[in-house]
């Protein structure tokens, strides 16, 4: 299916779903809470718009696996029951997005969210006090997670690899969180070995960004077209893994090169924030003595001018920091798409043994993989990855 129709289905999905959630909450509690409303309408306008790209890739999982089972032609069938659970169950993964970043706001103090005010400062608004919109905000994002779930564990009951899928959904969960841990204590490390900071910053990236933005919809995908277990787990973390690594690394060059009107978000947030960032490492590693001395100020001091944020973006250009990670995401890239590669070869090598055992064993081609199962799989699969990476 085009990517223009998905898109319009997951976002009126997304409506319907969470309206269903929350609709029956709100208006029971109306007759002495002013604030449940807010929250419902808060609610519709976290998880409006966005790219949606987490979910566009759990398709392509979806579409290239039944692709790589022989069956091209019905991997682009949009009217299946099976297509219309995996519909809902990449709009669990949407969902749990909004959950995650209603709650890094609040982390982060951010101000803005897709253009438009963050959840904890639009119910700041409505509950005109700081204090209550945050834990407002809070009890947002619990309750968008605990949605999220149970659309996943609806949509599954109607894909294959049920109780997998459901594993791997909350395993998701998991790892997000504890992606969060290590981006708080990230702030710890000194800024006196920057290459202790790049190594736990790709971890961050590794556990907080690709788990939920490439690894569990790839797997979500796979396993839910059918795909074993083991070989799901395997191609999705070969792939995703780059592939979330080369987004966080992009999102945070958009930080500082984009503006409010692109990103949604203020420019130079991170270097606001005093986050210890990849490129803040890769600029302290190849600034002048004075360079260095310069950000570590900036960096320690209790917060930073609109100025001291220009000036950051400018010692991140002149130090070569932001053409470093231009060539990390070029490396990243080449990583996922050697890996969409290689497990096409692997599944079509994997079907064609299957098929060879339940023959004679005179042909080892014997099986429904072809060329064109392939070659079909492959770019379905490539276009989805391609969603998440800037224009090489």
């Amino acid at each position: 299916m085009s990517t223009d129709h998905d898109l319009r289905t997951l976002e009126s999905r997304i409506g319907e779903l969470t309206e269903a959630w929350i609709a029956p909450q709100s208006t029971q509690y109306d007759g002495y809470s002013g604030l449940m409303p807010a929250v419902r309408v808060q609610a519709a306008a976290s998880n409006a718009g966005g790219k949606r790209l987490r979910a566009l890739l759990a398709l392509s999982a979806f579409d290239a696996a039944r692709a790589m089972q022989g069956n091209p032609q019905n991997s682009d069938a949009a009217d299946t029951p099976e297509r219309t659970a995996m519909i809902d169950l990449a709009a669990a993964v949407e969902i749990y997005q909004t959950s995650a970043l209603v709650h890094d706001d609040i982390i982060d103090d951010s101000d803005l969210r897709r253009g438009e005010p963050s959840a904890h400062k639009a119910l700041e608004t409505a509950a005109r006090d700081t204090r209550i919109g945050s834990g407002l905000a809070i009890m947002l994002g619990n309750a968008l997670a605990a949605l999220s779930a149970h659309i996943a564990q609806e949509a599954l009951s109607s894909l294959r690899n049920q109780a997998e899928g459901l594993r791997v959904f909350l395993a998701m969960q998991r790892d997000v969180a504890y992606g969060q841990v290590l981006d708080l204590s990230a702030e710890e490390i000194a800024l006196d070995d920057p290459e202790h900071l790049v190594a736990a910053s790709l971890e961050v990236f590794r556990w907080k960004t690709a788990s939920y933005t490439a690894i569990a919809p790839l797997e979500l995908g796979f396993l839910a077209a059918g795909l074993p277990a083991e070989p799901s787990h395997r191609y999705a973390l070969r792939i995703g893994e780059p592939l979330g690594i080369a987004f966080q690394l992009a999102d945070d060059l958009i930080d500082v090169q984009g503006s409010s009107r692109s990103s949604g978000k203020p420019v130079g947030g991170d270097i606001r924030e005093g986050k210890h960032t990849v490129l803040l490492a890769d600029a302290l590693q190849g600034a002048s003595p004075c360079d260095r001395d310069r950000l570590i100020a900036i960096y320690e001091a209790s917060q930073r001018s609109d100025d001291e944020v220009k000036e950051t973006i400018a010692l991140f250009e002149r130090t070569g920091a932001l053409a470093r990670s231009e060539r990390r995401i070029a490396e990243q890239r080449r990583l996922a798409f050697a890996a969409i590669d290689a497990a096409i070869g692997e599944a079509a090598q994997e079907a064609a043994q299957e098929a060879a055992a339940e023959t004679t064993g005179d042909r080892a081609d014997a099986g429904t993989f072809s060329p064109y199962a392939a070659d079909h799989a492959r770019s379905i699969l490539a276009e989805g990855c391609s969603h998440l990476l800037p224009k090489s």
